[in-house]
C-alpha cells in the first residue's frame, strides 16, 4: 500500500513540476491578467464551497475544475448548466457542459462558457456631420468572451490514479471593432486513497495565446484621437500557466449524514499578486470549503476564498475574507444547486445569486 501511495503522489507532482519554468519563461512579455473570465468558476456547488473544488469535483463540471474528475460521472450522459448575472444584471455569465463515459476507464466532456456585456451604447456617431447631437445615431454592441473546452479523463494502472486534459479554444469579441482567437491546454491528475482525494491541475500549461485583430474605420480612429484614447493595434496576448493543488476528505457521520471538507491552493508565477502568500516568484491564493449532506438528498455548503490584506478607510491593512454559502437538492437524476457568492472581492461588488442544474441520462433497458 505504501508503494501505491508514493507512486500516486509522485505522479501528481510530475503534472505540475514544469509549470514554474513555463511561467517564468513567458512572464516577461505577458500581462498579469488575461482570460480572467475563466477564473470565475462554474457550478453553484463549487462556488458555494469557496471554489475549493479541484480535489472534490466528480461531475460534469470537472471539465472546468479538474478534467480527471470526469471519471466520477455516472449514467450514460450527464448535462450541466448555469446562468448568473453580475453587477446588477449588466454582465451575464453562462455555462453548459456535457460528459459521457466511453468505457470503464475513460470519459469525455465538453464545456461552453460565455461571459458578456450586451447592449453597450456606441456613441461614435452621436454627432452628425453638421455638428448636431442626434441620439437616433446611437447603436449598440456586445463585448463577450467565449471558451469551448474539450476534456478527456482516463484511469491508469496505479490504483486510485486518474489523469485528464483539456483542449480549449478561446473566442473574444468587442462588437465589430476587435476580436481574438486563442488556443490552450490544461493537464490534471487526481489520486484517491480511502476517503482522501488529492489533485494537481496545471491550467494553460503551455501558455494560452490570444491573437487580437482590430477593424477600425477612419471615423472611429478620429474619435479615438480627439478624445485622447489609444488606438489599439493587432497583438498577441499570453495567459500564463497556473498550478492548482487540492485535497479533500470525506467523513461519515452516522447512517444519514456525510461531510466533505476540501482545500485548494492556486499558485501563479507572473509576479507578486495581492494574495495571502506572495513573493516575486510565486503568489498563493488559499481556499477552503465544506459540504454537509443528508441522505444524499439535501446539502448545505460554505466556503471562504479571496483571502488577502486590504487597506481600510484609515489606510491600515486588515485581513479580508470572502464568505460563500450554498444549498443543494438531489432528486433521483436531477440536482439543483444554489450559491450566494461574490464574483471577485468582498468590498463594493454586490453578492450574486447563482443557480445551476445537473441531470443524468440513463439508457432504457432493452425489452
Amino acid at each position: 500500500m505504501k508503494t501505491v501511495s508514493v507512486k500516486g503522489m509522485r505522479s501528481l507532482l510530475v503534472v505540475g513540476g514544469m509549470v514554474m519554468l513555463a511561467g517564468q519563461g513567458l512572464a516577461q512579455d505577458a500581462p498579469k491578467y488575461s482570460n480572467e473570465f475563466l477564473a470565475i468558476g462554474v457550478g453553484a456547488r463549487a462556488l458555494g464551497m469557496g471554489s475549493a473544488y479541484t480535489a472534490a469535483v466528480n461531475d460534469v463540471t470537472s471539465g472546468y475544475w479538474n478534467p480527471a474528475g470526469l471519471l466520477g460521472v455516472r449514467g450514460d450522459l450527464q448535462v450541466g448548466a448555469m446562468h448568473s448575472e453580475y453587477f446588477a444584471g449588466i454582465a451575464k455569465y453562462d455555462y453548459i457542459g456535457l460528459a459521457k463515459p466511453i468505457d470503464s476507464l475513460s470519459t469525455i466532456g465538453f464545456s461552453f462558457v460565455r461571459f458578456g456585456i450586451d447592449n453597450i451604447p456606441n456613441t461614435i456617431d452621436l454627432i452628425d456631420p453638421s455638428g448636431n447631437i442626434d441620439y437616433d445615431r446611437i447603436t449598440t454592441f456586445s463585448s463577450a468572451d467565449h471558451a469551448f473546452i474539450l476534456s478527456y479523463a482516463r484511469k491508469l494502472s496505479v490504483p486510485g490514479l486518474r489523469v485528464g486534459g483539456n483542449a480549449k479554444i478561446i473566442y473574444r469579441r468587442v462588437g465589430e471593432f476587435g476580436k481574438a482567437w486563442g488556443f490552450g491546454l490544461d493537464a490534471a491528475a487526481r489520486y484517491d486513497r480511502d476517503q482522501w482525494h488529492y489533485s494537481a491541475v496545471v491550467r494553460d500549461v503551455t501558455g494560452t495565446f490570444n491573437a487580437w485583430s482590430y477593424t477600425l474605420d477612419q471615423r472611429t480612429i478620429d474619435v479615438f484621437t480627439q478624445t485622447g484614447n489609444d488606438i489599439p493595434t493587432n497583438s498577441v496576448e499570453v495567459t500564463l500557466p497556473r498550478l492548482m493543488l487540492g485535497v479533500a476528505r470525506q467523513f461519515k457521520m452516522g447512517p444519514k449524514f456525510g461531510l466533505l471538507a476540501s482545500a485548494d491552493l492556486e499558485n501563479t508565477f507572473d509576479g507578486k499578486r495581492n494574495t495571502l502568500i506572495k513573493s516575486d516568484l510565486v503568489s498563493v491564493d488559499p481556499r477552503a470549503g465544506l459540504e454537509l449532506g443528508y441522505a444524499g438528498i439535501i446539502f448545505v455548503r460554505a466556503g471562504v476564498s479571496n483571502i488577502q490584506y486590504v487597506q481600510n478607510i484609515s489606510g491600515k491593512e486588515e485581513l479580508s475574507i470572502q464568505p460563500n454559502i450554498g444549498v443543494g437538492l438531489k432528486i433521483k437524476s436531477l440536482a439543483i444547486d444554489y450559491a450566494l457568492t461574490d464574483i471577485g472581492d468582498n468590498s463594493v461588488a454586490l453578492y450574486s445569486n447563482i443557480f445551476s442544474l445537473r441531470f443524468d441520462l440513463f439508457k432504457r433497458p432493452s425489452s
